[in-house]
């Protein structure tokens, strides 16, 4: 699987478990640690840490797991980090002060609902 399709179809995932506002954004021409970034909300501390876990869960079936996840205690913000797709996970609050879109505004972001 590429890093464009692993980076959809976590997408989907995080869509599929009622996610907000997700973004895709390809990073890939713009630094070295990775090739995309996914930007996601979720409602609650709950949510939050249900869309890492489902993250999780799924790709570890497929045998990826992650170089690394920060943040699931306070869960204001996990990221999760599979090499060239780097998940961030946001409380809305969180997102609104970070502004990764907004740092990252020359990123295309990538569609991943009509890539079916």
């Amino acid at each position: 699987m590429t890093p464009k399709e692993r980076a959809v179809q976590i997408a989907r995932i995080l869509d599929e478990k009622k996610a907000l506002d997700i973004k895709v954004l390809h990073i890939g021409d713009l630094t070295s640690i990775g090739d995309y970034f996914i930007v996601a909300t979720g409602t609650s501390t709950t949510q939050v840490k249900a869309l890492s876990d489902e993250v999780d869960r799924v790709l570890s079936s497929e045998g990826l797991e992650p170089k690394r996840i920060e943040g699931f205690q306070g869960a204001s913000w996990i990221l999760m980090d599979y090499y060239d797709v780097i998940v961030h996970i946001f409380q809305k609050e969180t997102r609104e002060f970070y502004q990764l879109e907004r740092l990252w505004a020359d990123a295309p972001e990538i569609p991943f609902l009509e890539e079916k």
